[in-house]
This record gives C-alpha cells, sequence and structure tokens, in this order.
C-alpha cells in the first residue's frame, strides 16, 4: 500500500493538534511505542504554531488520512543550501506497528526534493530516544556528531521530567 500525503490546510489544524498532542503526550501516547510522555509533560505544539507552519511557503505540514480524519503527519522544512528539516513524524499510537512512519518516510523524502530541492534530509531527535534513533538509522540516516539543545525554559515544547533532555542531529542523502 502506497501511502497517500497531501499538504494541510488551515481547517485541518484542529484535527492536527489532536493527532499529535495524542501521539506525543500523555497517557493516550502511550499506547505507541514512539512518545515522549516518559520524557516530557505540556504540550508538543499547539494550534498556533500548526496554523503557522500550515501558511509558510517555506515549510510542509503533510497529512495522511481515512475517511477526513487524519492518522499520519509529518512536517519539513526548507533550511536553504540544499537542505530540508523533517520533523513532527507522527502516526495515530492505534496505528503504530503498520509500517505507517516508513511510507511516511518514504513518501516525505522525495516531496523535500520535489518542493524545495533538497538534496539530503536532516532531523533532531532527543538523545534519550536510542530505540527511535536506531529505528531512524536503520532507513538510512546517520548521526552527524552534531547535537542541539533542547528548549528547557520553554512550555510551547513540552515540560521536561529531566534536565539533560538534548537533541542528536540525523542526515540522509537523498
Amino acid at each position: 500500500m502506497t501511502l497517500t500525503l497531501r499538504a494541510a490546510a488551515p481547517d485541518d489544524a484542529l484535527a492536527l493538534l489532536a493527532l499529535i498532542e495524542g501521539a506525543y503526550r500523555g497517557d493516550s501516547a502511550r499506547r505507541g511505542w514512539t512518545h515522549e510522555a516518559d520524557l516530557l509533560g505540556g504540550q508538543r505544539t499547539d494550534l498556533q504554531d500548526l496554523r503557522e507552519v500550515i501558511a509558510d511557503p517555506k515549510r510542509a505540514l503533510l497529512l495522511a488520512e481515512a475517511d477526513g480524519v487524519p492518522f499520519a503527519c509529518v512536517q519539513l522544512v526548507d533550511q536553504g543550501s540544499g537542505a530540508a528539516y523533517l520533523g513532527m513524524l507522527t502516526v495515530d499510537p492505534a496505528r503504530q506497528g503498520e509500517g505507517l512512519g516508513r511510507k511516511l518516510l518514504a513518501a516525505a523524502e522525495p516531496e523535500a526534493a520535489a518542493r524545495f530541492g533538497a538534496d539530503r534530509v536532516r532531523m533532531t531527535v532527543i538523545r534519550q530516544r536510542p530505540e527511535l534513533i536506531a529505528w531512524y538509522e536503520r532507513r538510512g540516516y546517520a548521526l552527524t556528531g552534531e547535537t542541539a539543545p533542547f528548549p528547557l525554559d520553554d512550555p510551547r515544547f513540552g515540560l521536561p521530567k529531566r534536565q539533560d533532555l538534548a537533541f542528536l542531529v540525523l542526515e540522509k542523502r537523498l
């Protein structure tokens, strides 16, 4: 099965917020394996941020849906110089294990090339998520040796349950 993605529209923001929050935070997220609920409380994103992403031509929020309800999404950001950033890869926890994450990546990577002229995709993953880092490595992403600080003092990105959170940077050549 091929996963069909479309660009999110402003009317999709509320449904996408529910999908993303349910996959990353709180008890509902614990149904899947990709959650951050043990590391972060609070929100993963908010309606204003999603609306800004949807409206920004240098960013794309792509979604997959069934019967008009999104069950997966991914954000792409044009970083210039041939790089695109991939983030907020989300699959409904009830549907994790169906291979949708792989299909989402397989659809998003050529979209980054077509939309932004990217020849590589970069991402950040919280370093305390070794199982997720390994999953991306199995899909061709490699650790760059770069790190980035986690915004510990900005509740828009979540409420840290530990103070040693940091990001590792991964990259894949297209």
